[in-house]
């Protein structure tokens, strides 16, 4: 199974990134038209994460998309 592919929002710059693999692929000053351009990248390109940032670089939110490679039980 191969890696999943990891997208970070994150506000840099004074302004909100989509990033991947240190290189910006989208940018904006709305959190969530950049997150919604991280959720198409990324079902796009499964198996994916995309992992959303607060301003202060805590993690808000986490999605996977594609097999989860560790299904939770149950």
């Amino acid at each position: 199974m191969s890696a999943r592919k990891r997208y970070d929002v994150v506000y840099e710059g004074g302004e909100w990134r989509l990033k991947h693999l240190g290189s910006t692929l989208h940018r904006g000053s709305l959190k969530q038209t950049v997150i919604d351009f991280g959720v198409r990248e990324a079902r796009r390109n499964t198996p994916s994460q995309l992992l959303i940032h607060r301003m202060n670089g805590t993690i808000e939110d986490e999605r996977t998309y594609g097999d989860d490679p560790f299904p939770p039980r149950g």
